[in-house]
């Protein structure tokens, strides 16, 4: 788990990035967790673009990935979520 400060830091880092995985109207399929799995193995931290429709609905997706991909919120921003995950060792 994330401490705030951890997260602003991580939050600063982020600001320059664009989104690496753009999330069609199809929604969460197994090709984009795949491709999102593997840009937080190459960076660590990265940018997803959501699709456009309810917060709500926006919210649970995020944490769908956050949960199946065992990484972190780090903001979700409008369409836009921040995750990060560290490297394996």
């Amino acid at each position: 788990v994330l401490t705030s400060a951890a997260k602003r830091e991580l939050k600063a880092r982020a600001h320059a990035l664009k989104p690496v995985v753009l999330v069609g109207q199809r929604g969460l399929s197994a090709a984009v967790l795949a491709s999102v799995d593997e840009a937080l193995t190459a960076h660590e931290l990265i940018k997803v673009r959501l699709p456009a429709g309810e917060r709500a609905e926006r919210v649970l997706q995020a944490g769908q990935v956050a949960s199946t991909l065992n990484a972190e919120i780090v903001a979700n921003i409008g369409r836009v979520l921040i995750l990060f995950r560290p490297r394996p060792a």
